[in-house]
């Protein structure tokens, strides 16, 4: 894919001049992705899962649509491939428990080369770090949240990252390896449209800046920031995809009206069910 080809991209990530490869840049870079780019599983949860495709990723960033993992980071690699960075694309592994280990292949990691160093990149986990970290052993304090950098020890060569207890997902390992997105996709076949993925179960989005997280999971939206932790239940549909487009930035054109309906019903249905759950001793 040529430079021109990411200019709707580029527009979408307020970036005019992205400069030549460097440190400085390429952090500037994840930071307008991670703020501008939500992470978000709209169009699985309609039972219309997009491709993998890096060119359609890009096509749906420049749109006001986000992703999960496979876009998000497929996108990204290829924006920065294209701008002359050195990406290596790693099969990942994302884990709830936090003793969880291994690159179960549920996720797509970076690792970039530039001034010398190697540095881990990912825009894809929604709630992971908001600029790019060294990649090699440490702790890194961004705003809010800690994480920690440390060799796989399950994964020879890879990497681990502690995401820190705002995350669903406080474990994240990724193999040395290198990675095509041909390699991915029958894994994203299964996430985007097993019943039991939590594509298709949960409704998730998120948003990452430099002070918190946004989050909307189910009709629940939460700020976690350095004030704390906040929660607000959004009761109707015209709340809730409000937040949507304010807080997150996603351009909801493409849903019509029985879109909108359907996704509201899904996502009040597993709502409901989480509350009985809750209520249950």
């Amino acid at each position: 894919m040529s430079v021109k080809s990411f200019e709707g991209y580029l527009g979408r990530l307020g970036v005019t001049d992205p400069g030549a490869p460097s440190a400085e840049a390429l952090s500037a870079l994840q930071r307008a992705h991670l703020e501008r780019v939500p992470y978000e599983n709209i169009d699985i949860q309609l039972g219309r899962p997009p491709g993998i495709e890096p060119e359609l990723s890009v096509r749906r960033f420049a749109a006001g649509q986000g992703g999960y993992c496979f876009h998000l980071n497929g996108g990204f690699a290829a924006l920065l491939e294209a701008l002359g960075y050195d990406v290596t694309r790693h099969v990942g592994g994302v884990h709830h428990d936090p003793e969880g280990r291994g690159a179960n292949g549920n996720h797509l990691a970076l690792t970039v080369r530039v001034d010398g160093e190697a540095w881990f990149v990912d825009t894809g986990l929604g709630d992971g770090p908001h600029e790019p970290l060294p990649l090699r052993p440490g702790t890194y304090q961004q705003g809010p949240f800690t994480y920690r950098m440390e060799p796989s020890v399950t994964e020879p060569g890879g990497w681990t990252l502690h995401n820190g207890p705002q995350s669903a997902f406080p474990v994240m390992e990724f193999a040395a390896r290198p990675v095509t997105m041909a390699d991915l996709a029958d894994e994203h076949l299964r996430l985007s449209t097993a019943p039991d993925s939590p594509f298709l179960t949960t409704f998730a989005a998120l948003r990452r800046d430099a002070k918190g997280l946004d989050l909307l999971r189910g009709r629940v939206l939460t700020r976690i920031d350095t004030a704390g932790r906040t929660e607000r239940p959004l009761d109707t549909a015209g709340e809730w995809y409000a937040a949507l487009a304010d807080v997150f930035g996603r351009n909801l054109d493409g849903l019509d009206a029985d879109d909108r309906t359907a996704l509201w019903e899904r996502v009040t249905r597993a709502h409901e069910e989480w509350l009985a759950a809750r209520a249950t001793p």
